[in-house]
């Protein structure tokens, strides 16, 4: 199947070469060879000629705020708003929140502030392209969070910090979560060190490194979202 990814940010430039931009990354994911991939610039103004263009659409992270007035961030939630119902939607940490925000919700800057690290969710809805895990841990790297729920939506995972975890509309092929499951644990180390003293304290950062030192469900969630892009 033919599969967009709207890109909104990219990681910083030091880590590029080794890890690629996000786009690379979901590809990696999900299988450069499963889909017909199209990178689209949303961050820039780029977008398919119509929604129909791709069978489905993945919103990438992005390390701006979905409530700041960046002139992209406006056409980005117009784009979802004209997409809806056309077309399949991932959304993945900021693309979780512009979803959100485009359908009627509400994301603000949490001021429980950050969740870095690996994240443990429960899940609370089984939908028809997972399979029966009751939990998974991915990496996460956000402040913001999804704090009113869009209409026709229901909350399928979730944390005791990040309640509005992952997300599944009922009026419309899309689903979404805020957890990253294209991060390569060695990426998310490399992002904590490149935001040390800077974003996180020594001590945030000693410990979200620490909790990279299990496994996760990168390679399970990368299926569930194969599953729902084929379904």
């Amino acid at each position: 199947m033919k599969v967009g990814i709207l890109k909104t940010g990219r990681p910083p430039k030091p880590a590029i070469p080794q890890f690629g931009t996000y786009p690379d990354m979901f590809m990696d994911l999900l299988g450069r060879a499963t889909h017909d991939w199209r990178v689209y610039a949303a961050d820039e103004g780029e977008y398919p000629a119509q929604p129909e263009d791709c069978d489905a659409y993945i919103v990438t992270g992005s390390s701006s705020g979905v409530y700041e007035t960046d002139p992209w961030i406006g056409q980005l939630l117009d784009w979802l708003r004209a997409a809806k119902g056309r077309t399949k939607l991932v959304g993945v940490c900021f693309g979780h929140q512009a979803m959100a925000q485009a359908f009627g919700g509400q994301v603000i800057k949490s001021p429980k502030g950050w969740a870095i690290g690996e994240q443990d969710y429960r899940v609370l809805k089984r939908e028809p392209w997972m399979d029966d895990a009751a939990r998974f841990r991915l990496p996460g790297s956000h402040q913001d969070q999804v704090v009113g729920l869009p209409p026709n939506v229901e909350v399928i995972a979730a944390s005791d910090f990040t309640p509005m975890g992952a997300l599944a509309w009922r009026d419309q092929p899309a689903i979404s979560m805020q957890l990253h499951p294209e991060f390569e644990p060695a990426y998310a180390k490399a992002l904590i060190e490149a935001r040390r003293g800077k974003v996180y304290s020594d001590a945030e950062a000693d410990g979200a490194i620490a909790s990279y030192a299990g496994l996760d469900d990168r390679a399970r969630v990368g299926r569930w979202i194969n599953v729902f892009l084929g379904s």
